[in-house]
């Protein structure tokens, strides 16, 4: 093995272990992907992960200087097809392999960059927002699942958009309390922490889902190698969602809720018998 084809394989080994250590639940819808998915999705996840520490984890350091930076490198990598930084240079590749649009990075950055000093969102900053920081993440992963085939991506991107959404809206409903607690931030705009109720809760939850609904269908339509895995995500956030909505307003505003292991795995082996007898 070349020296060059040696770092390709450590920077991709590097992005595995990064998005293995952080998410477990995502890590084991990779682990059910077709292998040659997993490497390409888990450098989007490194790369979506080492900005989001930036932003919400590092709060020691001048973020806006370092978010930057990391703009600044990705594009010089892409540019160049290669990086000194091993998560950044695993992502490049997979940009070029795969045809993944600037656009999608720069709508990432955007959004990321709001999460700085933006403490409250109106509803059309609310709306980029969800798309930066989710959508196109989904649309990037959606690109490696097509193998850059423009018509099975046109087909399911918008399934792929309204998982991405749905994902992140649980996230924001499951975080409401710590997000307002910890950063002073609120997520859905005219939403009052201090007068968060029950009809506002509903809300929320009917809107999150109407997109699962949608992006079943999407589900349904993903190559075989991918399917699988993206099903498992989805069900584990459809636990996730019933979980939530059967406590009040105020509980969710003073614990953190989670799927259970034991459920994870019930739902893993269900999903997996589901998927040999193709009814998904």
């Amino acid at each position: 093995m070349t020296s060059l084809k040696l770092y390709n394989e450590v920077c991709k080994t590097m992005s595995t272990n990064m998005t293995y250590a952080y998410s477990t639940s995502f890590s084991m819808g990779i682990r059910l992907f077709e292998p040659a998915y997993r490497a390409p999705i888990c450098a989007i996840y490194g790369f979506v992960r080492i900005v989001d520490e930036i932003v919400d984890t590092f709060h020691h350091i001048d973020k806006a200087f370092y978010l930057e930076t990391v703009k600044n490198e990705v594009y010089q990598a892409i540019e160049n097809k290669i990086s000194i930084n091993p998560i950044l240079h695993a992502f490049q590749q997979v940009v070029h392999e795969y045809q993944i649009d600037h656009e999608y990075i720069d709508a990432f950055l955007h959004s990321m960059a709001m999460d700085i000093d933006k403490k409250n969102f109106s509803k059309e900053e609310y709306d980029i927002y969800i798309y930066g920081s989710a959508e196109v993440v989904g649309l990037m992963c959606l690109k490696v699942f097509v193998k850059g085939r423009s018509d099975a991506f046109e087909a399911l991107k918008y399934g792929a958009r309204k998982l991405g959404s749905a994902f992140q809206k649980i996230n924001f409903l499951r975080d409401i309390g710590s997000d307002h607690n910890e950063r002073g931030r609120s997520y859905f705009p005219g939403i009052h922490i201090s007068s968060f109720n029950e009809q506002e809760k509903r809300n929320i939850e009917e809107e999150i889902r109407k997109e699962f609904e949608e992006a079943y269908e999407g589900i349904k339509g993903l190559p075989i190698g991918s399917r699988l895995g993206v099903y498992v995500a989805y069900k584990y956030y459809m636990q996730l969602l019933n979980r939530l909505t059967k406590v009040s307003a105020s509980n969710i505003l003073n614990q953190r809720f989670r799927v259970s292991d034991t459920m994870k795995i019930y739902i893993l082996i269900k999903s997996i018998i589901m998927h040999r007898f193709r009814f998904i």
